[in-house]
Parts: C-alpha cells; structure tokens; sequence
C-alpha cells in the first residue's frame, strides 16, 4: 500500500471513530464577540482558536466545521469559535472591528478550567486569516498562528464606500491600503483579484498597512492557492515570508503552496495538524 492509500485509510477510521468522542459545550460571555467554547474530559488542554471569514456569522460552530472541530477535540484540544461579525449581539458587518474585543474572548477561555492557558493557537480563513495573524502579531500570548487564503496587510471594511478599516485596535482604526483609481475597473467587473491586486500598487499605503508578523511569538503556517479568485494570496503569502526573513523570524514558519481557488487550503488539516504537532504541542 502506498503513503497516498495509507493516509486515507488511517483518516477514514479516524472519522469513523470521532462519534465516540464526547465533549462539553460553553458559552462565554464578552461584548460584541460570540464565543462558544468546546473541550473534552481532560484537564489542561491546548486550546484552538477559529475565526471565520467574511461569510459572517460564527462558522465554526455550523455543520459544515463539525468534523474538523471533533478531530480538533479527539487530538486532545479545547476549540473556541468565534464569531465577530454577523452574529446576535455582534457587529453587522465587516467593519472596524476591534481586535482587543475579539482578543477578551481568548482572554475568557485561558481562564476555563480545562484550558492550558500557555498552549494558544489561532486558525482563521480569508478575512479571519488576517484576524489570526493580527492578533498574534499583538498579543504575545498566542503560540501558533495558522492562516489559511491570508492577506499581507489590512484591507477597508466591507461597506459601500469602503472608506474605513476592517480592523480597529483600542478604538482606533488600523492603517489599511484604500480603493485607489487603478481598482476601480476590476471593482466594477466584480473581479475582486484584479481589485487588490491593482490596490496594492499603492506601494506608500501598503507600507503602513502592513501586518507586522514578524512580532508574532510563535509558529506561523500559511496556506495559500495559486488559482485563488479573491486574493493574489500566494503573492501575499511571499511578501509575508520575505519580512519573516528579513527580520530573523526566530520560530518555525512555513508557506505551502496549492493548486486551487480560495478555498482549497481549507481542505487541508493534515498539513495543519502535523504542523501543530511538531511546532506548537511540542514547543514548551
């Protein structure tokens, strides 16, 4: 049997065995922030943080995640999903959201019975990918960040004029890379590539927009697609690991690259869960 036969065999039993995995469900309260935290029986487990994207809502919690989540809790995690926007008691939509508040929701689930308050990695996908990068970049306390389809710098808020940030940090906006003229004809086309690409040729706003992920204090996996639709994210990606490089990243890092439109990274836990593995569970 080859590695490709034997790594499906081994990750259909492990699904058909997840059933069984029993596990406890709470729900944290902190403002402006849906937190719903899951753990098994264990004492003191490393927790994994989920962020979603710009589909709203707190997609962690919904069916579709269902699987990874368990295999998140089979593998000895606690998993806090989060959802930031889109949700009841939540901003509406994607705009200046305040990392410091999405942060608090960590900050309540290091303080968890079950949570090894020393073991904290962030996973998010598109919009959520630069919310796990951000927040890594601002509080040292996070251990991994993994980045699934993640932008390089901050981008405007999700409104008509796309005049503000995405993100806000202790109630001030965050400098973001704006709709320049050059956007404007792939804005109008919906081809949303072409837009940030074009955007990004605003070399002195990308400088200031830049997520500084050389200040993240841990492990850093990007997963990027080469035929992604919504981003140049491999290009991001590139540009992510090259200030890595130029500041001495002194943590593991890696970039994989895959075949595919934006989705396609999230296809792909085994890569995550091996890097987890080797870079954060075994880290301390």
């Amino acid at each position: 049997m080859d590695l490709k036969k034997a790594k499906q065999l081994s990750l259909a039993l492990f699904f058909f065995l997840l059933p069984a995995v029993v596990f406890s469900q709470d729900t944290l309260t902190v403002k402006n922030v849906e937190a719903i935290l899951y753990s098994n029986k264990q004492a003191k487990q490393p927790l994994v943080v989920g962020l979603g994207g710009s589909e709203g809502g707190n997609a962690w919690t919904s069916d579709y995640w269902k699987q990874t989540r368990k295999q998140f809790l089979a593998k000895g995690y606690a998993f806090l999903a989060i959802g930031y926007f889109g949700c009841q008691g939540t901003p509406k939509i994607l705009d200046q959201i305040a990392i410091d508040e999405v942060y608090q929701a960590i900050a309540a689930a290091k303080k968890h019975q079950k949570v090894d308050s020393n073991q904290i990695a962030v996973i998010g996908g598109s919009r959520g990918a630069d919310l796990a990068l951000l927040l890594g970049s601002y509080y040292p306390d996070i251990d991994a960040v993994v980045a699934m389809s993640a932008s390089h710098a901050v981008f405007p808020g999700h409104t008509q004029h796309f005049t503000s940030s995405c993100w806000t940090f202790k109630g001030r906006e965050l400098p973001f890379i704006p709709v320049n003229d050059q956007a404007v004809p792939f804005l109008m086309k919906r081809d949303l590539r072409g837009t940030f690409t074009a955007m990004m040729q605003d070399s002195i706003a990308e400088q200031k927009a830049l997520i500084k992920v050389e200040r993240i204090h841990g492990a850093v996996l990007l997963l990027s697609a080469d035929k992604d639709e919504m981003i140049p994210a491999v290009q991001m990606g590139e540009k992510m690991v090259a200030r890595l490089k130029t500041h001495l990243f002194k943590y593991p890092y890696q970039h994989i690259v895959y075949q595919g439109s934006h989705t396609e990274p999230t296809k792909h836990f085994d890569q995550v869960f091996d890097f987890l593995d080797r870079n954060f569970l075994k880290r301390r």
